[in-house]
């Protein structure tokens, strides 16, 4: 199956090359906030986010009156990214040593480390590097005003939650409420753990945002030029289809299904051992718990891990070996049971495959993460989605129908996340001036005049699309079965109001207008022609100094994913997706109407008749759907 999204990039070198300070392109952008007392850092993984953390840190300790560092990460494993650092001889005024008797994840023993994280307060040190974990039992214990005069640095920040169950959550807002401290929160992830905020609105408007974006990473590499997000289907079990997906020359990390699944066997071991017997048979078996396998068509031998392993002896010997990978013949296959996380990387993956739909966001940006690593050995990297096809037979068809549309969705917003961004301005008719680089002027366009919008398309921009595309509403309408002004106009702008219900409604518009100009452009191909810049919209090319607004709105953002879809699964699939989107499709509402009404009135001065409930046309059958809600609402007001 061809990609559903192919985003190239422009091999720039500028995120890996380094400035005077000795600090990369993102890791600069991150240390010119470094003032802040509250600071939220985006960025993607493998970008320098800990290296980013030790500059600012470091200036704070030496040049802002801060006495300590705590760094908190969400596993042990991560602990060893905070050790000590050469800075000065790459140009920094200072090297990055903490006291090892404070590496508190070199030790599991949860109560001696709560006793050497008071030690530590009141110590000469002024570095200490813990778990999520042990600053949780650690506040406990402690009066907020001894973090006053310190900063604490949260990695992985998007394990945080405003949820009231949500510990570290409570921490935070403490600490924030009853002491001096500064904070350094750091994600990799563009998504808030796609429902639950990180932090209550009001707490996380007081911290200064840095957002270093994929696109800007993956652009400024050396060796990467392309990425592909695409999908495979299958009948009966997942390992009938490897044969076919699964290329043992790219180098692959595999993420079967969680066992509780529909996708898995409920046996995960066996289907270890039939991925294996697929590519050949096992030879021998390393000391480092590493399997030689010979495969079948041609006795190439292929070094494979297996992560899915419940020994636990077994799998830290794996890890081990797999953080030590110096070369690319070190490592053909790796065979996970979720994410892969274990405090490993593996720059050289060209290809991550991964079984089941995967519902958070979150999971999906770290697993594409694992093979958009910047390596010699590859300029293409591709994530595909095995995906099981709804079965008339099966009784769990509507859930199947549910994760396929699911997983086009994630796609989707993985482009945006993935792909370049643009910056929208109005044009007006006396405008002469060429838009700069990366901006596009579009007629009727309104410009967002309140710092509440302009900070949401600054920075939460994806949550809201995440918001958006994963409501039941949108997943429905996603095919086309709703008009286009339907989905921009009506559905959108009552997705927004509900995520931040503090916009009047003309922040909510504005809003609206960006979220459906930023989605229709980035989903669309622009070309260039002599001087003239076209761009695809609704099968036609549009010269882009005719861009505006109501031909914007008249665009479905997601037609061209479920076109490539319907082209790629059977006609019989194809219908049951259709049916089961007919048989939950949206309720008629006053506004739909009111929108739908104008386009009734010219379809009967088009055709001399009104629209066919019994249409094959879903646009035509929605207009007579219209008609009967208007009728029964009149029916029902002449009856009050």
């Amino acid at each position: 199956m061809p990609n559903l999204v192919e985003v190239n990039y422009e091999q720039t070198g500028a995120s890996k090359s380094t400035n005077e300070f000795g600090m990369r392109d993102m890791q600069e952008k991150a240390y010119s906030q470094r003032d802040a007392k509250y600071l939220l850092l985006k960025a993607p993984p493998a970008s320098g986010k800990s290296r980013a953390l030790m500059f600012i840190a470091l200036d704070k300790l030496i040049k802002q009156g801060i006495k300590k560092v705590i760094v908190a990460v969400p596993e042990r494993s991560i602990g060893g990214s905070f050790g000590n650092t050469d800075l000065k001889s790459h140009g920094f005024y200072a090297n990055w040593e903490p006291n090892a008797k404070y590496n508190l994840c070199t030790t599991s023993d949860s109560k001696s480390k709560v006793e050497t994280f008071k030690q530590f307060l009141d110590s000469d040190d002024n570095i200490l590097i813990c778990t999520h974990a042990t600053l949780r039992f650690a506040f406990d214990q402690l009066n907020e005003s001894k973090f006053n005069n310190t900063l604490i640095a949260i990695d992985e920040f998007h394990h945080v939650s405003a949820d009231g169950e949500n510990k570290l959550g409570e921490v935070l807002r403490n600490l924030i409420e009853k002491s001096s401290c500064h904070i350094v929160a750091m994600t990799g992830s563009y998504f808030r753990g796609d429902s639950v905020p990180v932090l209550l609105p009001e707490d996380e408007a007081k911290f200064t945002k840095v957002t270093y974006n994929y696109y800007e990473q993956l652009n400024g590499y050396e060796y990467l030029k392309s990425l592909g997000i695409g999908y495979h289907f299958y009948q009966g079990r997942y390992t009938s289809a490897l044969d076919e997906i699964l290329d043992t020359d790219k180098k692959t990390i595999l993420h079967i299904p969680n066992v509780n699944s529909g996708e898995s066997t409920k046996d995960k071991h066996r289907e270890v051992d039939t991925i294996i017997d697929i590519i050949g048979t096992i030879e021998s078996i390393t000391t480092d718990g590493i399997f030689i396998v010979k495969r079948h068509k041609d006795g190439k031998l292929l070094k494979v891990a297996d992560l899915v392993n419940d020994d636990q002896k077994e799998r830290d010997k794996i890890i081990t070996y797999l953080r030590n990978i110096k070369s690319v013949d070190d490592m053909d296959l790796i065979i996970a049971l979720g994410m892969a996380k274990e405090g490993f990387d593996w720059p050289y993956c060209e290809h991550a495959l991964t079984v089941g739909y995967r519902s958070s966001l979150t999971e999906i940006i770290q697993i594409i993460g694992r093979a958009t690593r910047d390596s010699e050995n590859k300029t293409t990297s591709q994530f595909t989605n095995l995906i099981a096809q709804p079965d008339a037979h099966n009784d769990e068809v509507k859930l199947s129908v549910n994760n396929m549309l699911k997983a086009i969705t994630s796609s989707l917003l993985m482009e945006q996340v993935l792909a370049p961004s643009f910056t929208f301005k109005p044009r007006f008719d006396n405008d002469r001036e060429p838009p700069k680089k990366g901006e596009l002027k579009i007629k009727g366009f309104k410009k967002p005049t309140s710092k509440k919008v302009e900070d949401i398309i600054e920075s939460d921009l994806n949550d809201l699309k995440a918001s958006i595309l994963q409501d039941p509403q949108m997943l429905k309408a996603m095919p086309g079965n709703i008009e286009p002004e339907v989905i921009n106009e009506v559905l959108i702008p009552k997705i927004i109001k509900v995520k931040y219900p503090d916009l009047n409604d003309e922040e909510i518009e504005e809003l609206r207008q960006y979220v459906v100009v930023d989605s229709v452009v980035r989903n669309a191909e622009i070309k260039t022609e002599g001087d003239k810049k076209f761009i695809r919209m609704a099968d036609k090319f549009i010269n882009l100094d005719e861009l505006n607004i109501d031909l914007i709105n008249s665009i479905n953002p997601f037609q061209q994913a479920f076109e490539i879809l319907s082209k790629q699964v059977t006609t019989g699939v194809l219908k049951l997706i259709q049916e089961s989107i007919e048989a939950t499709r949206i309720k008629m509402d006053f506004e739909e109407a009111s929108i739908l009404w104008p386009k009734i009135q010219e379809f009967i001065k088009t055709h001399g008749r009104q629209p066919d409930i019994n249409s094959s046309d879903g646009k035509e059958k929605r207009m007579a759907e219209c008609i009967i809600y208007l009728k029964e609402e009149k029916r029902k007001k002449d009856n009050k």
